[in-house]
């Protein structure tokens, strides 16, 4: 794997500290913009306001106290580093930089010539990890396409299920 970099995927949370009236803001904007029916200079000027908020969002200073989801993603970044021997990077589909496809981009310039990317959303149905991040790894192989870029997913769901019960039977005892 020495010469593989692991992109892991992340979902990604608000900072604790973002302005709530700013966040309310962006996800209203999101709605609005998914819903459609919107059009012309209204849908322009909301478009260009939903990513001057996203960028900000994403740009939000980090810290164990304001994000424990994002310093939990970058520990768990390092201990599959040190199992695997790899150099593992973390992306994010929102809220955080960087962006999934962000880092893709940068491992693939940086002359990475495998790439393997992976996320701990296990299930089957999920908009990130069945369209989004597939749609990311293919925008970026367009631009990069002597890099290899693998999709360790979907997780086949007896082993999803069989890590679960081992979880919980080491939680809690034998049923």
């Amino acid at each position: 794997m020495k010469d593989t970099v692991v992109v892991l995927a992340m979902h990604g949370t608000p900072a604790l500290d973002f302005p709530r009236n700013e966040l309310g803001e962006l996800f209203g904007l999101h709605m609005r913009l998914e819903q459609g029916g919107v059009e012309g200079p209204q849908k322009d000027a909301m478009e260009r306001r939903h990513a001057e908020l996203d960028r900000k969002i994403r740009e939000w200073p980090r810290t164990a106290e304001n994000d424990p989801f994002f310093a939990a993603s970058q520990d768990l970044a390092k201990r599959m580093s040190s199992i695997l021997g790899a150099r593992v990077v973390v992306g994010f589909n929102e809220f955080c930089a960087p962006s999934v496809e962000q880092v893709l981009e940068d491992t693939a310039e940086g002359g990475a010539w495998r790439i393997v990317v992976v996320t701990p959303m296990m299930t089957t149905g999920g908009e990130h990890s069945e369209r989004e991040i597939p749609e990311a790894i293919e925008r970026v192989r367009g631009k990069h396409p002597r890099t290899e870029i693998v999709y360790a997913w979907p997780f086949e769901p007896n082993k999803v299920a069989e890590f679960l019960a081992k979880h919980i039977m080491e939680s809690t005892g034998p049923a």
